[in-house]
């Protein structure tokens, strides 16, 4: 019944509460609204309404028409430097993997390693796939670690090569276990100001989607 009660919302579709209960969805709908069309959003600590709809790992992801990148990235140059946030994008533009690569990445000391994880509501697209093989073969100092809520589009022969070949290039592709999406709660999702922070609650066949796809995965890995 959860399951197809995320199903259900208008609104939600764009990661946006139907109604004000979840408390910040209107004032943080004010702030998306003011921004142009397909734009990359970028910041630190996305909406709680955002992760609830976009990162559930259910097997049908109807109205999930959005990538929700979360970053952490180690540099080991000169001195160890930790940088995190998160991306989000609109599928008729540049996808947030790609937004990663043009804007985060070469912020990056250059000549350093670099030590990239980000955990993503769904995994790449075959064009997506190919830029992050393509990046991984020329920027040697890079390793990546992809952790997914959903596999996307993995029943496509095309899809299914694409993803091996970003684990030919030395890319680490894992499902989000219970405790990735908890780890994402704690560390990307924003709390209500002046509010206690509120623990998360996994859904109930968050185990279960979890096995499903890492069994798809394996198959095609």
């Amino acid at each position: 019944k959860m399951a197809e009660k995320q199903e259900e919302p208008s609104n939600a579709q764009n990661g946006e509460p139907d109604n004000a209960e979840e408390g910040e969805g209107k004032k943080k709908k004010v702030k998306r609204e003011d921004l142009p069309p397909f734009e990359i959003v970028t910041g630190e600590r996305l909406p709680a309404i955002f992760f609830k709809f976009q990162f559930r790992n259910v097997e049908y992801s109807s109205g999930r028409n959005k990538t929700f990148l979360c970053y952490v990235v180690e540099t080991q140059g000169k001195e160890s430097v930790t940088s995190r946030g998160y991306l989000e994008d609109e599928h008729a533009a540049a996808h947030a993997e790609m937004a990663f690569f043009n804007t985060i990445l070469p912020k990056c000391e250059s000549g350093a390693r670099h030590n990239v994880t980000w955990y993503v509501s769904s995994s790449p697209c075959v064009t997506c796939a190919e830029r992050i093989t393509d990046t991984l073969r020329r920027n040697k100092g890079l390793r990546l670690t992809i952790m997914v809520g959903r596999l996307f589009m993995w029943e496509e022969p095309e899809m299914q090569t694409a993803l091996r070949n970003m684990k030919a290039a030395g890319c680490k592709l894992r499902i989000m276990k219970p405790q990735d999406f908890e780890y994402v709660w704690q560390n990307f999702v924003e709390q209500e100001e002046g509010e206690e922070v509120k623990s998360f609650v996994p859904w109930e066949d968050i185990q279960e989607n979890f096995q499903y796809y890492e069994e798809k995965l394996a198959e095609i890995l």
